[in-house]
């Protein structure tokens, strides 16, 4: 596996989450982020299920920019 590091919460102080990274060999994007509450999880079963290997995770709109660049990492791999 060929993690890549994109980014941090800028506003993460000591918590280091939340954290998105490019996965290179799976063409995957990998994010670190607060686990969701009941009351969210909740809302987000009202659309689907959540299979057991899953989780729902929760980041800040403030690193909108550091998804767009994890985004890209991942449409630029199959550029190569």
């Amino acid at each position: 596996m060929t993690l890549r590091f994109i980014g941090i919460d800028p506003n993460t102080g000591d918590d280091e989450c939340p954290t998105v990274w490019h996965d290179d060999e799976a063409d995957e994007i990998v994010v670190q982020g607060w686990k969701a509450d009941d009351e969210l999880r909740a809302r987000c079963l009202e659309t689907g299920s959540i299979p057991d290997g899953e989780e729902v995770v929760r980041l800040p709109a403030r690193m909108v920019a550091i998804l767009r660049k994890a985004c890209d990492a991942a449409e630029g791999a199959h550029v190569r």
